[in-house]
Formats: C-alpha cells, sequence, structure tokens
C-alpha cells in the first residue's frame, strides 16, 4: 500500500500534497515544447556539420602524418590537428545542434562562418588558389545568408 501511493520513494502522499509527477511533467512539456527549426536553419546545419567532419578528417590526417615521421620544422602536425579537432568538433556539433532544432548552434555557426571568409579572400588572393576561395566563399556566404533569413531570425528569437 505504501510503495504503491508513492512507488518512487516509498511513502504514502500527504494530505494537501499535490501530485508532483503532473507538475513535472507539465513543466518538462512547456520547457521541450520549441517550435521546430525552419528549412533555412536545418539546411544551414547539415553544411555547418559537413563543415565539422571535414574540420575532423583533416585532424585525423594531420595526426597520422605527425604520427607517420612528417617534417615538424616548418608546422607542427600535432598542434595543428589539435586545432583542427577542437574546432572542427565544435563546428560538427553546433551542425547538429541546429538539425534537430537547438538555438545555441547558431551563434557558433554564425561565427565560423564569419571566420571562413578572411580564409576564403586569402586562398583566392594570398595563395592563388582562386577556385577553392570562390568555393568556400560561396559556401560561407550560403550558410549566412541561410542563418540571417527571415525564418531563421523569427525562430531564434523564439517565434514560429
Amino acid at each position: 500500500m505504501w510503495a504503491a501511493a508513492r512507488p518512487e520513494v516509498g511513502f504514502p502522499r500527504l494530505p494537501g500534497e499535490s501530485d508532483y509527477r503532473a507538475q513535472r511533467d507539465g513543466y518538462a512539456d512547456a520547457v521541450g515544447s520549441q517550435p521546430p527549426a525552419p528549412l533555412s536553419v536545418r539546411g544551414a546545419g547539415v553544411i555547418v556539420a559537413v563543415q565539422g567532419a571535414i574540420g575532423l578528417v583533416l585532424a585525423a590526417i594531420l595526426l597520422i602524418r605527425g604520427l607517420g615521421g612528417a617534417d615538424q620544422r616548418v608546422v607542427n602536425g600535432f598542434g595543428t590537428a589539435a586545432w583542427f579537432a577542437l574546432i572542427g568538433g565544435a563546428v560538427l556539433a553546433a551542425g547538429g545542434a541546429m538539425l534537430v532544432g537547438r538555438r545555441w548552434g547558431r551563434g557558433l555557426a554564425v561565427f565560423a562562418e564569419l571566420l571562413l571568409l578572411p580564409v576564403a579572400w586569402y586562398l583566392a588572393v594570398g595563395s592563388h588558389r582562386v577556385l577553392v576561395g570562390v568555393a568556400v566563399g560561396i559556401i560561407a556566404l550560403t550558410v549566412l545568408t541561410l542563418l540571417f533569413s527571415p525564418a531563421a531570425v523569427r525562430w531564434v528569437a523564439g517565434g514560429s
């Protein structure tokens, strides 16, 4: 009888005590009820997640090269691999967050894309790899356009 009344604690409910499970479930429903992410945010999430995955692949390649004995005098492959792993993991997490409708991923994604714009400029102008630089720039601008679309701004502001 005692355990059946409140099996989670093993005590019966006291007179005047409300059913805390109903309150807890109502709270969880209220907190968990977010409008779904618009298509533009989910599309940007896919692109950002792919960028993060590419960063992690580059980190693995740099680590394997370093372990294989590649020359470390000019560039420290281990440090660069750690940097790509850290940034790639964060960008991948941001993309995944946007795919499942979490607003926090948008801020990281905007920051990452803004950082890619000068990288694209350097690739196109400083490194004379015009096609690669233009491609990186177009992708970064596309993601920024998707993340600042009216539907995405309404969504991140808490509207529908």
